[in-house]
């Protein structure tokens, strides 16, 4: 017997992960005149694998000719400056180096410049000591060659995801947050979804569920084609400020069989970043750092530069790739189950990709739904003002409009009341500590919100209406207040 489900939770196409996939598809499906919605477990969209990477735009020398990491890495690289132009998200093309220390290993850097090429990876070039070092003097004096990759970028990795999924939003898109997806049922003409809110109905699911795409795709696929994907745990090392311009390029070091090893890059916010380790797991969740994982860091680091500022680290951190055995994407209509279609295995270069994929899926949906085009789509949007980045006129301007910009709440990265109610107050507001974080910067500085925290609580908790006690870290339980014994806090 079919379960009622109501009108406003029936759609064309249902995505489940509002990562940066999930979102990127979001976003180039609005595009058509279709019903859309996504389902992420989580409280906030990135915060998963979206949230936790390197923050680098590939240039595409590394995958191998022919796989869809290759077609979709060229194919992301060459979108994504039009699209932080459109969106409003941090993008800076720096270029890239793959480091050589051993004369004998010189052939494999000519290998990786014939596969960038093969690839599309325009203007590579290997150059020699005295060129890196005068591009980079602060790499180790043991080079002896490189692999420069100019179109090589760097990227706000929750500045791409927020400014997909808002945009998303704007033409239409609708996002359940804290909706866990249960079980999948086939129907006739689609699919039912039952969830942790109750049950939703699709003509068509998206699987972008990162980590866990495995285990929605094995809902609803024939026992012989199971999918599974392995949890690649990365960690890193975040520096001060202070120490952000030791580079200017990302410095890779030659490749191995668990990804492109250790990197030392800028970030675009002004920090110096280093990592990650590759450790393959079996918890999906843990994303716990490790002391094991900050001294290998330090020692691979130590491998590129001549002087690692280990003392100005800030903070570590922890990702989770979703590594599927076959090494390539695994995109499209799953066999025997028509309308089902995953996006999974997405792990480096994903987050280049992600533009990509979005444009790649919402091209097979469109034509599986045969839908028309939305002429009222509106493929723009500004991100939050931040203080820091205006001139003093434009300050002023902006707090004359509204004197909560003039308050400054988190010293290290100079954020503002203004830009936390902002930030709160937007589609897809912020409803946590680290959503705060991610769409401002608050926390993110030097003292890792040691000042800034009480001030963020307070104003998360007056805006969005609820007691202090109620505001989370990120999912639900994480608090940092308990309520007052007879009281509500």
């Amino acid at each position: 017997m079919r379960d009622i489900v109501s009108r406003d939770r029936e759609f064309d196409v249902l995505i489940v992960g509002a990562g940066v996939s999930g979102s990127a598809v979001a976003r180039e499906l609005s595009k058509k005149k279709i019903n859309i919605a996504v389902l992420d477990k989580a409280s906030d969209i990135c915060e998963g694998t979206s949230k936790a990477n390197s923050g680098i735009a590939h240039a595409g020398f590394d995958a191998k000719p022919g796989t869809l990491k290759a077609k979709l890495n060229i194919r992301g690289s060459q979108m994504m400056e039009q699209l932080a132009k459109e969106l409003d998200f941090p993008y800076k093309r720096n270029g890239s180096l793959v480091l050589c220390f051993d004369e004998t290993e010189i052939g494999k850097l000519e290998e990786l410049k014939q596969r960038g090429t093969a690839n599309g990876v325009e203007a590579l070039e290997i150059i020699n000591k005295e060129q890196i070092l005068e591009m980079e003097p602060s790499v180790s004096s043991k080079v002896v060659a490189a692999l420069h990759a100019p179109t090589g970028a760097i990227i706000c990795p929750f500045g791409l995801n927020l400014a997909l999924a808002e945009n998303a939003v704007s033409n239409g898109v609708q996002f359940f947050l804290k909706t866990k997806v249960e079980n999948i049922k086939k129907e006739d003409k689609g699919f039912e979804v039952i969830t942790s809110k109750g049950s939703f109905r699709a003509k068509v699911i998206i699987n972008a569920a990162g980590v866990y795409a495995d285990k929605i795709h094995n809902m609803i696929s024939m026992e012989n084609d199971r999918l599974e994907i392995t949890p690649r745990k990365g960690e890193y090392l975040l520096y001060d400020k202070k120490v952000g311009s030791m580079v200017s390029h990302t410095l890779f070091q030659l490749p191995t069989a668990l990804g492109k090893g250790v990197l030392v890059t800028p970030t675009v916010h002004g920090n110096l970043l280093t990592g990650p380790t590759a450790v393959d797991g079996e918890d999906k969740d843990d994303a716990a750092t490790t002391a094991e994982g900050v001294s290998l860091i330090l020692q691979k680091a130590a491998d590129s530069m001549e002087r690692v500022p280990a003392t100005d680290v800030i903070t570590s951190f922890a990702g989770l790739r979703a590594h599927e055995k076959g090494g390539d994407f695994v995109i499209g209509e799953v066999n025997g189950v028509p309308g089902f279609f995953d996006v999974a295995g997405i792990e480096s270069p994903g987050l280049t990709c992600a533009p990509a994929i979005g444009e790649y899926v919402a091209s097979m949906i469109s034509e599986y739904l045969q839908a028309e085009e939305n002429k009222d789509f509106f493929g723009f949007r500004k991100d939050i003002a931040h203080m820091a980045q205006m001139t003093v006129q434009e300050q002023q301007k902006l707090i004359h409009g509204n004197p909560a910009y003039a308050n400054v709440i988190c010293r290290c990265e100079m954020i503002t009341e203004g830009e936390i109610c902002a930030a709160i107050h937007r589609p897809l507001g912020a409803t946590t500590v680290d959503g705060i974080k991610r769409r401002t910067r608050a926390g993110m500085g030097r003292c890792q919100s040691g000042f800034c925290l009480p001030k963020v609580v307070e104003i998360l908790a007056r805006e969005l209406g609820v007691s202090e006690s109620e505001i989370c870290k990120n999912e639900e339980g994480s608090v940092y207040l308990l309520p007052e014994e007879g009281g509500e806090g």
